[in-house]
């Protein structure tokens, strides 16, 4: 039997991504948060390929899975489309804006702290995205952060014509309609988000996390450094599932994309969630000892890590 075709929505950016040894916490004034200005001494800068989607999709393909990407980038993103389609994602349904390509712009304390901007650019020409090439067939679409009218659109596209979706507003809970925000979650075979994400959601809807998880087949929550917790209306029990060991945490941004990457590639293949989600942990692992969100990953590494902390044999 073969596995759905993963067809991934969302952002495709060039991101400047910057570290400084100090605290937030040391450095905000409560008393002064309405005359607030910062201005913190960088210890390292670096301007990374990243977005989303392309971060799930980079992730997915170092797995051996050839998924397609479907998002808007600039004129000067070329040469990044060039290395995505090496890398062995399908870059054929990428549309080309005269818009830049969108830049995220990241600073993270010696906490793991961020505070961050996005300029959307290209990502804003999302009229030009249908999944009408795909109606039919066997696919999963995960619609994760980008454009919000252009993530409302793909969710009802994938209403109207029974396409299977997994649900990742990430950061644009913030941006999207509460209306917007409801529809996802009532058309999602699977929620995926972090603690903070998955608090602003309920919040902005009104919706009731609990009820959320009743409703929603299965809803992950990525917890950071303490795991991940999968749960949901097909999911008897809550399943935790920790942290992957690894080496020295350099740059945490990228890792919820990377974990995404692991799960997905196990859900795909009708995996056990508990074995989705510590293949999860254990390729997000490899993205935090780097700077950068899409770092190369070795198979034989991750099996090798995945072994050492969750003690059960994996093939990929």
């Amino acid at each position: 039997m073969t596995n759905p075709r993963l067809i991934i929505c969302g952002s495709i950016a060039l991101d400047r991504i910057m570290n400084f040894s100090g605290k937030y916490r040391d450095l905000i004034r409560p008393d002064k948060l309405h005359v607030l200005s910062l201005s913190v001494l960088l210890d390292k800068m670096e301007e990374t390929p990243g977005g989303v989607a392309a971060n799930i999709a980079h992730g997915m393909a170092q797995l051996g899975e050839r998924p397609v990407l479907l998002g808007s980038v600039g004129p000067d993103a070329f040469a990044y489309m060039k290395e995505l389609k090496a890398a062995g994602i399908d870059t054929a349904h990428v549309h080309t804006s005269q818009l830049p390509t969108a830049s995220f712009n990241v600073m993270t304390d010696s906490e793991d702290n961020q505070v961050g901007g996005f300029y959307p650019g290209a990502m804003s020409d999302s009229e030009k995205l249908t999944l009408e090439p795909w109606v039919g067939q066997d696919v999963l679409v995960c619609v994760s952060a980008h454009d919000p009218p252009g993530m409302r659109s793909q969710v009802e596209e994938c209403v109207r014509h029974g396409l299977r979706l997994v649900y990742d507003p990430g950061q644009q809970v913030s941006n999207s309609p509460a209306e917007d925000l409801k529809a996802g979650v009532e058309a999602a075979e699977v929620l995926i988000a972090n603690d903070y994400e998955l608090g602003a959601l309920c919040e902005k809807t009104g919706l009731d996390a609990d009820g959320i998880k009743a409703k929603v087949p299965v809803v992950v929550t990525t917890l950071g450094k303490d795991g991940s917790v999968i749960e949901g209306a097909k999911v008897r029990s809550p399943v935790k599932v920790s942290a992957c060991i690894s080496g020295k945490v350099v740059d945490p941004t990228g890792a919820g994309d990377a974990y995404r990457a692991g799960f997905l590639y196990g859900y795909l293949r009708q995996w056990q969630l508990q074995k989705c989600g510590r293949l999860g942990s254990a390729v997000a692992s490899y993205i935090v000892e780097h700077h950068g969100t899409q770092a190369r990953l070795s198979k034989k590494g991750i099996m090798e890590r995945y072994v050492r902390t969750f003690k059960e044999e994996i093939q990929l």
